[in-house]
């Protein structure tokens, strides 16, 4: 799977549209002049080419090819590691994103824990992670998921590991129907015929339509709105002042 997203995620309309939807949340963020960033679960690099502009960018990744790829882009320090073992000391940065990651770790409070560690006293932790339980289906597991995430779980995830909740909104809402009707069918079929890992690049025209939804909900979130139901949620974390 990782191979898979390592040789699209540049293309992808998934990774183009998520990155519309992260640029969206960040650019209303009050970050101070040469923030430190982390993308904590970095994967090719291909984000921390955004997080650039946004201070100076780090990354960690379990996956050492895909660590070795993000540091062919020579643009931020990269290490090699578990999100639960972070190896930078506390109160290290000012921002944070966890993107499609916590999902895969077998508790993800001491991932969120470990986070709140290296964050900065009035940092924010920006985390997206797949939506509805209910969904669970053999793309869950070809991903090696823990979990799929409600709202309140997902608050409550953060708030027993000493984050205030800022913000939150699902998002890739267009294709929660279909995809909910398909994934929900196998799952009931018992069986994983049609099943593919959605990673496939389809044919440029198909790429850019499945683009254009994100897009247009980045832009309905940079102004401020949210939307009730999606395939994925995000959530803006912050480390409140008080804690060091």
């Amino acid at each position: 799977m990782m191979t898979a997203m390592l040789a699209v995620d540049d293309r992808h309309w998934w990774f183009r549209g998520r990155r519309q939807i992260i640029r969206a949340e960040l650019d209303g963020l009050p970050l101070v002049r040469g923030a430190r960033v982390l993308d904590a679960g970095c994967g090719s690099g291909r984000t921390l080419v955004e997080l650039a502009d946004y201070g100076e960018p780090a990354g960690i990744e379990l996956d050492s090819d895909a660590a070795q790829v993000a540091r062919a882009r020579g643009i931020a320090e990269i290490e090699v590691g578990r999100l639960e073992e972070l190896p930078w000391p506390r109160a290290s940065f000012d921002l944070i994103t966890c993107l499609d990651v916590i999902e895969h770790t077998k508790d993800d409070r001491v991932a969120l824990r470990e986070l709140h560690r290296v964050c900065r006293p009035g940092g924010f932790l920006l985390v997206t992670v797949p939506a509805y339980q209910a969904l669970w289906s053999w793309h869950d597991e070809a991903n090696h998921h823990y979990r799929r995430y409600s709202r309140q779980a997902l608050r409550e995830a953060a708030s027993d590991s000493g984050w205030t909740i800022i913000r939150m909104s699902s998002f890739n809402s267009v294709l929660l129907a279909p995809a909910a009707v398909i994934r929900i069918s196998q799952r009931r079929l018992g069986s994983r015929n049609g099943y593919t890992n959605n990673l496939d690049l389809p044919p440029q025209w198909l790429n850019r339509a499945l683009e254009q939804p994100l897009r247009l909900e980045a832009g309905w979130l940079r102004h401020g709105g949210t939307l009730p139901a999606g395939l994925s949620l995000l959530a803006v974390l912050r480390k409140p002042w008080t804690d060091v």
